[in-house]
């Protein structure tokens, strides 16, 4: 049957949505995909759901070709299950929450990880039954601070996620690659450009972890590529520290009054004014007070001691402190903690601790990997007004521990040695994991091995986010008149309009258009009768089917206009060659 616009249920607009700020976002609601219901959350409408589809069924077809099955979980899931692997406490105010009459506390999903290792502890028992790989498409709920630029963040969201579970670590590794091999092959049908980056697990914990993002401006994740190969997003990004440089020669710590000096550029220009010597903000030690929430709701300072040239990344700090919160410390904070003299702290003090007992300031003192053995610095004396040089790391002061928050900055050398990064700005489409057997040890999934014995399963996940990639599609294909989407994921195959008010034009577009459809193609019909060609074609440019095929002036004729919306070509063409050319698609 071919759909008649004349009762299909649209309504475009002409003006971007109030709030909408990427592209994507403003088409999509103005082309009449998707309706805005709340921060973070649409309704679908049928051009929507049809483009949702047809990239769902990539995904189907890849997955079966890797020998996954497809099964369905609910999203709404009792607590015990993600209590017993911890995450109903890790996700904190990511999860949506909620009780039932009788008291019963649920979750709407935000990944289904405890769910499908139940499954196949309920049904499998022996090594013969694995390996296996099953998955699903679903609806996911992530309760986002600051949901934005419509389906590219919100706060519910169709991902595929797919598990795998295997009785050895040489399973899990093949399970793996077939699995990340779907993936380059569903990017590289959808028309996707992407970067497959090294990756930090979060919240679903395991040990391989890899990203694929779309480099984009609009992207949310920074990531990092070297020359010689080497990808990693900024939050598994790791310093090489220093080689440990012998300080036995090294003067002592000299304590110098430093006026009005609290940031590091009022620093760098006092010392250089005051001692001998070309410095620099690297040569000082930067310490930064943060503020840690812990599960269990206790507060906890911590100072971090980061080279004076880099500032803190608020992701990497996220990653680096999870599952606690971090932010920065407050002015009630330092006026809890007297050892705190705001913009002169130091790990060490003349009046203070002694190397190998308590920090100077009385707080965990963790450092940067740059802050290595021997290394020297110039920081806060722990004094008001005073600062110290020549305060040398191992032997002045030790850290607590060594952290990664200060920022990657393009020419930072990659940790594999292929040579000096750049950073680029990138969408996550999709993310495999090596999960291992946290989940399995958690819930008590093991079958008994060859020799009948009983060992754990370990497990694979690997999701792939199906409405971002949808809202990426539309990022990437548009124009100043609308979308224009890929014949792979269009919503139909060809947008045929009956332009002007003689009767002629209808007749003929709508027998041209039950030919196409014939012909085994998808087509939508602008059969509106009161409906100005002038609205008609904007509606068609708007919508973005990639050909769109003006039945008007000329069908008397027998001539008709093709559209071609990617190249912008408009050719006027007999009927049958247009039918001849749409059908070979």
């Amino acid at each position: 049957m071919v759909t008649r616009l004349s009762n299909f249920f649209l309504r475009t607009l002409r003006e971007d949505p109030a709030g909408a700020e990427v592209a994507s976002h403003k088409l999509l609601i103005r082309a009449g995909y998707i309706r805005p219901q709340a921060a973070g959350i649409f309704a679908w409408l049928p051009l929507g759901l049809r483009v949702k589809a047809r990239i769902e069924k990539v995904v189907r077809e890849e997955m079966a070709a890797a020998g996954a099955q497809e099964v369905h979980f609910p999203a709404l899931m009792p607590r015990e299950a993600y209590e017993a692997t911890g995450r109903w406490e890790e996700y904190g105010d990511l999860l949506f929450r909620l009780q039932d009459r009788k008291g019963g506390d649920y979750l709407l999903a935000p990944t289904h990880e405890e769910a499908f290792t139940l499954l196949v502890k309920d049904l499998y028992s022996s090594y013969k039954d694995l390996p296996l790989t099953i998955y699903q498409i679903q609806d996911k709920y992530r309760d986002e601070a600051r949901p934005r630029a419509g389906l590219l963040r919100g706060r519910e969201f169709t991902m595929k996620d797919a598990y795998s579970f295997d009785a050895s670590d040489a399973g899990l590794d093949a399970s793996y690659q077939a699995q990340r091999d779907a993936y380059e092959r569903i990017f590289q049908r959808l028309g996707l450009e992407y970067a497959i980056v090294q990756a930090d697990a979060g919240a679903m914990g395991g040990s391989r972890s890899e990203e694929f993002l779309h480099p984009t401006p609009v992207g949310e994740d920074t990531f990092v590529r070297s020359e010689g190969g080497y990808a990693a997003n900024v939050e598994a990004f790791r310093t090489e520290a220093p080689a440990p440089v012998p300080f036995d020669a090294d003067a002592e710590p000299v304590v110098f009054d430093s006026p009005n000096t609290p940031t590091i550029d009022s620093l760098v220009g006092h010392v250089n004014a005051h001692l001998d010597g070309e410095y620099t903000a690297a040569d000082t030690l930067k310490n930064v007070v943060l503020a840690l929430t812990h599960l269990d709701g206790t507060r906890e300072l911590v100072v971090v001691g980061i080279p004076g040239d880099r500032e803190v990344d608020e992701k990497r700090a996220e990653v680096a402190f999870a599952p606690a919160e971090v932010e920065p410390a407050t002015t009630d904070d330092f006026e809890k903690n007297p050892l705190l003299v705001k913009g002169y702290i130091g790990p060490w003090s003349p009046t203070g601790a002694v190397l190998g007992e308590e920090s100077a300031t009385g707080i965990r003192f963790l450092v940067d990997p740059r802050v290595s053995e021997g290394s020297s610095w110039i920081t806060g004396a722990n004094l008001d007004q005073k600062h110290a040089h020549s305060v040398v790391a191992g032997r002045d002061f030790a850290a607590d521990g060594v952290i990664e928050i200060a920022n990657v900055r393009d020419g930072d050398p990659a940790p594999d040695g292929s040579g000096p990064v750049h950073l680029a700005r990138g969408m996550e489409i999709g993310h495999v994991f090596q999960l291992g057997r946290k989940y399995a040890e958690a819930l008590g999934l093991k079958v008994l091995d060859e020799n009948g014995k009983l060992v754990t399963v370990t497990m694979g996940s690997y999701g792939i986010g199906v409405t971002r990639i949808l809202a990426i599609i539309a990022e990437l294909n548009n124009d100043e008149k609308g979308l224009i989407w890929p014949a792979s994921v269009a919503p139909f195959d060809v947008h045929v309009v009956a332009a002007g008010r003689d009767q002629v034009a209808f007749d003929v577009a709508a027998d041209v258009s039950a030919q196409l459809k014939a012909a085994g193609l998808d087509v939508l019909y602008d059969d509106r009768p009161k409906v100005s060609p002038g609205v008609k074609f904007g509606d068609a440019e708007l919508v973005g089917v990639p050909r769109v095929l003006v039945v008007g002036r000329g069908a008397a004729d027998g001539q008709v206009e093709l559209w071609d919306r990617r190249t912008g070509d408009r050719d006027t063409l007999s009927i049958s060659d247009a039918l001849r050319v749409l059908a070979a698609r």
